[in-house]
């Protein structure tokens, strides 16, 4: 095999140790440091001083990610997905594990992947950290709620927000020790307020003293995340228009031409996998790293499964929300892609198909830097005419009908 690198190092990223296997033309020096701030340093001054031409380490949990922040000020490196190098037999011990990254990183064995430059990785810390506080103020609704249909409290099935601010304003009377429900409906705001007979008699319910004091603590948690969702959406903006980076702020723009997707969506979006499209050599090559594309295993002929692989699960799931969202758009060429779906498919994996339809689109989007231009709504229904006039031919001579076609002039 070709020689790639003279001099290279293979990592084996632990919690507490980073084994280093430096290899200089097949000689190999083996040495162990601690993954504190203080012992990273020396490693990143050791392969600098042997001038190691390229550094790998696999992805192991989150261990590498402070590792690679402090080797890529000064050394060249890549990350390997830990699927790519262990399927080798024979013995496994840490040393052995670099040894054999060094091996394969030396001749050209092994496939980076694609890690984003610092200030998306620095955004990606922010939307990831949204959408874990979004998760849990869910789960504190649901958990709300529940408390409140425990004591009969039927507040959810008059208002259709619950924890709006009129039905916080009711509930934390409730907590509070309050009985009168026609002093508590008075708490309702804009068109709740016709509802004042119905919301009474959903008030009127039967909350134990510590049901109360929940009741109460919960609300005051949910309020907390509700400013802290807040704080962190205003640092996002501030990252998205403070970025070195100017397309960033561009691109959030332009990802909102996309029938589906918000500002939020866009900036997850652009958080896991950038702006520049370079490093995809297609969109294709880019729904295969999402893991939103369709599987692919096949034997004997046979297709086996379709099942999408592993990838970011923060940009599927912000894909298949989009892909709902446009889905209920009208006279769209998304919309009418998902209805088609569903009609021969559940609704769940039609919409992880709408999915991949949209990366597809952000994918040209980001990359040309063009606003999406919508096909429209009846994109399907001008595909194969013929064929369709045929079919249609068909039901009605079935239904005793003699049809005589014509075609239209063109205008």
């Amino acid at each position: 095999m070709e020689i790639l690198y003279k001099v290279c190092c293979g990592l084996d990223v632990h919690a507490k140790t980073v084994v280093a296997c430096l290899n200089q033309q097949g000689k190999k020096q083996t040495r162990t440091f601690s993954t504190m701030t203080s012992d990273l340093l020396q490693l990143a001054d050791w392969l600098t001083t042997h001038h190691c031409e390229m550094v790998a380490m696999e992805s192991t949990g989150v261990y590498w990610k402070p590792l690679f922040n402090i080797l890529e000020a000064s050394l060249e490196l890549i990350l390997v997905n830990t699927r790519h190098i262990k399927m080798v037999p024979g013995r496994k011990t840490d040393v052995s594990d670099a040894e054999w990254i060094s091996d394969c990183l030396r001749v050209g064995l092994l496939k980076p992947s694609f890690i984003p430059p610092l200030e998306i990785r620095e955004l990606r810390e922010l939307t990831r950290y949204r959408s874990t506080l979004v998760g849990e103020k869910a789960r504190l609704a649901n958990r709300i709620q529940k408390l409140a249909e425990s004591g009969n409290i039927k507040l959810s099935q008059v208002a259709s927000d619950a924890l709006g601010d009129s039905g916080k304003a009711m509930l934390r009377a409730l907590a509070q020790g309050e009985t009168d429900v026609v002093k508590m409906s008075e708490f309702a705001r804009r068109a709740l307020r016709n509802k004042k007979p119905q919301l009474q008699a959903a008030l009127d319910g039967r909350l134990t003293r510590n049901q109360r004091w929940v009741l109460g603590d919960l609300l005051d948690r949910y309020e907390a995340l509700e400013s802290s969702i807040k704080r962190v959406e205003e640092q996002i903006e501030e990252e998205v228009k403070d970025n070195h980076d100017p397309f960033v702020d561009e691109a959030v723009e332009l990802l909102q031409s996309i029938p589906g997707i918000g500002k939020r969506t866009a900036q997850v979006i652009i958080a896991e996998i950038g702006v520049k499209m370079e490093q995809f050599p297609s969109a294709h090559h880019l729904s295969s790293w999402a893991g939103i594309s369709p599987g692919n295993n096949e034997s004997a002929g046979k297709r086996k499964s379709g099942k999408t692989t592993k990838g970011s699960k923060y940009l599927r799931e912000a894909l298949v929300q989009a892909g709902w969202a446009a889905s209920h758009t009208k006279q769209s060429y998304l919309s009418a892609h998902y209805h088609k779906l569903a009609r021969r498919m559940s609704k769940k994996k039609a919409l992880v198909a709408v999915g991949h339809s949209l990366l597809v689109i952000v994918y040209f989007v980001l990359k040309r830097r063009m606003s999406y231009q919508d096909l429209g709504g009846d994109y399907f229904d001008k595909q194969n005419v013929e064929q369709k006039s045929k079919r249609l031919i068909r039901q009605l001579e079935a239904l005793g009908l003699t049809v005589t076609v014509e075609k239209r002039a063109a205008a």
